[in-house]
């Protein structure tokens, strides 16, 4: 068995024992999302987003990589038909409970898989990786999985960190207590992996946090000064010129 090998088996494992480590307050955590988090409006924000580019409902939804499940239950409410994967067993006991709180059972269901290779094929109009992909050993094979499990035509929707992510103090504690993967996974890495799985279209939007910054947060500084240009120079770039290297919105077509 290789180092590479040997590694990858070790940071499945973590991600396997994750919610084990956490707890009963991670556990209830989970089970709160997204007001459990301290960013609440933000994750509100880019799961409505996300949605908004979703096809519209009915349709059949892969939520990859779903945890406790709280984006499978928000999906299931807006009407969509959902089946949410995630490799721990216990995180898949989870998303089953949180789905019985909510009364949506019957419009999701989850299964226990590794993204990286699930058997599914032409089965789903849309498939979602919301802050999972950037967990994975192989991105691309997890792409490629997404690619076979979509119908002709179906949409692929990516929401992940960019550049500088696994360098962050709160992704590198997580590596160290729990082993799991904290990738960048900025939209230039996601794109050469969906061509070589073979996705057409891509479009690039910016999160939500940085349209936060720009249109929410302080008051904007005169036009003509230093700041005020950067900040102008940065509003032309999400609308005409996609940063293929910040935290991003994705969303291909097969």
């Amino acid at each position: 068995m290789s180092i590479m090998q040997l590694e990858s088996l070790m940071t499945k494992q973590a991600e396997r024992e994750y919610l084990a480590k956490l707890g009963d307050a991670g556990a209830q955590h989970s089970l709160g999302k997204p007001f459990s988090n301290e960013d609440c409006g933000l994750t509100l924000s880019s799961i409505g987003t996300v949605m908004a580019l979703m096809p519209p409902a009915p349709a059949n939804i892969l939520d990859l990589g779903c945890g406790g499940g709280w984006t499978s239950i928000f999906f299931a409410k807006r009407g969509y038909d959902v089946t949410g994967q995630d490799i721990a067993a216990d995180m898949i006991d989870l998303a089953q409970r949180n789905s019985e709180i909510n009364a949506i059972q019957h419009k999701a269901q989850f299964v226990m898989g590794d993204y990286e290779t699930l058997d599914f094929t032409e089965s789903f109009d849309c498939a979602v990786f919301f802050d999972s992909l950037h967990h994975a050993d192989d991105p691309q094979l997890a792409i490629s999985c997404a690619y076979r499990a979509l119908k002709s035509g179906g949409t692929l929707i990516t929401h992940e960190p960019g550049e500088g992510h696994s360098t962050a103090p709160w992704s590198i504690q997580a590596m160290e207590e729990f082993g799991v993967n904290e990738r960048d996974m900025p939209p230039h890495l996601i794109a050469d992996c969906a061509r070589t799985a073979g996705f057409r279209q891509l479009r690039v939007f910016p999160m939500q946090h940085d349209i936060h910054e720009v249109f929410y947060g302080a008051p904007p500084p005169r036009l003509f000064s230093r700041k005020g240009l950067r900040l102008a120079r940065r509003v032309l770039s999400m609308l005409f010129t996609p940063n293929m290297r910040r935290s991003s919105i994705m969303v291909m077509m097969k």
